[in-house]
């Protein structure tokens, strides 16, 4: 097969000066060395954006003071001259039509979750892939995580027998008060985040985790979402019941205002013949219990681990024993997305280890899960559907 005898070309939308998770993205995609940033709309305010564009030192021309406008002059560029790929890091109102421009122009995507502002722009966001065939990538970054990787594998050769119980969690403290700084701003607010607060925020990110370790899909949930924090709009806590695919029973639990707790997403899985923990927070490591013997520690870049998962293998930088984390993580689903643009550029298969990212369903289906939860939160009745993809 042959290479693509250049990096790939990156530009950004959002991000700007004080963002978290723009600055994520850039170290993320430049990790491996097969990515230039190169162009960027990084702020709202022309001003902030231009001085993102200095600190990144971009070519003053390419850095936009709307992403319209950058949408309209990199369109305009020769093909081994414009963005190869745009980054969204944007809140989540501008998601989808920020998306939906570079699709139908022809650029491919990589696009921060929840994915839109609500189930309609999904659905119509899911079209648009299918008729652009372009790329779409959606930052469920956990997803990313090797031993993540492996947990899966075990889970999909049968390692624990047929699932009976899932367990997710993902309590944080940092909304316990009413903050107001630059990242809790847009969270809490419905005309930037949509109807959900934290459930949307990282309820999402849990419900993924539980859907792809196991490879179920949740069929209905029977939710319970509070706001404790006084003149908060959107919600705070949530408790969830879930009912997955052949029968599995499961217990998500969300929450931004669980006073100490730092990013402590955790999953349980339960089968007829084992179990399994993997905790996000201690990420190089996943425990593997059986009914009947001691309980086994996998410990990520063991060679035994890439021989159980060649996707765990694939995932995995550096030796057992120096830590791999969220900034590798991310650059993990950069990785496998960026490989397979390189694929359809050269207008080759990927390599099917490659396609092992986030896409749109992914994003429709979070999207399905926060209009479900806020749906049943607000219900009398006991059980609510998930509606299909």
């Amino acid at each position: 097969m042959g290479q693509l005898k250049r990096n790939l070309k990156m530009g950004m939308i959002g991000g700007g000066p004080g963002a978290f998770i723009g600055e994520v993205h850039r170290k993320a995609a430049r990790m491996d060395g097969g990515i230039d940033l190169v162009a960027g709309c990084f702020d709202i305010n022309p001003r902030k954006s231009k001085q993102m564009g200095r600190e990144q030192n971009l070519d003053p021309k390419r850095v936009y003071s709307t992403y319209t406008d950058m949408l309209e002059k990199e369109s305009k560029l020769p093909l081994d001259e414009r963005v190869d790929f745009v980054s969204v890091t944007t809140p989540n109102n501008w998601h989808f039509p920020i998306a939906r421009g570079f699709l139908q122009a022809g650029f491919h995507v990589i696009c921060e979750k929840p994915m839109t502002f609500d189930v309609k722009e999904a659905r119509q966001l899911k079209k648009i892939v299918q008729k652009t065939r372009k790329v779409f990538a959606l930052m469920h970054i956990y997803t990313g995580y090797p031993m993540v990787k492996l947990a899966r594998d075990i889970v999909n050769q049968g390692g624990l027998g047929t699932i009976r119980k899932i367990i997710v969690q993902y309590p944080q403290g940092w909304l316990s008060t009413d903050l107001r700084n630059q990242q809790a701003a847009w969270r809490v607010d419905p005309k930037q985040s949509g109807a959900g607060g934290c459930i949307g925020d990282i309820g999402t990110h849990a419900a993924n985790l539980a859907e792809y370790v196991t490879g179920l899909r949740i069929t209905q949930l029977w939710a319970d979402l509070s706001t404790f924090v006084k003149g908060r709009k959107l919600d705070d806590d949530a408790n969830v019941l879930l009912h997955f695919q052949k029968g599995a029973k499961g217990i998500l639990h969300a929450s931004q205002i669980s006073v100490g707790e730092e990013n402590n997403l955790a999953i349980w899985v339960y089968g007829e013949q084992g179990g399994l923990e993997w905790r996000q927070e201690h990420p190089n490591y996943l425990h593997v219990k059986s009914p009947d013997g001691p309980e086994q520690v996998w410990k990520r870049g063991n060679d035994y681990v890439e021989a159980r998962s060649p996707a765990a293998g694939r995932a995995t930088r550096i030796p057992s024993g120096h830590p791999e984390a969220f900034l590798e993580a991310f650059a993990n689903v950069y990785a496998n997305a960026t490989d397979t643009i390189r694929a359809r550029i050269l207008r080759q298969r990927p390599d099917p280890l490659a396609l092992d990212f986030p896409t749109v369903d992914d994003g429709l289906r979070g999207m399905l899960f926060i209009e479900t939860v806020v749906k049943s939160s607000k219900s009398k009745q006991k059980w609510t559907k998930m509606p299909k993809v």
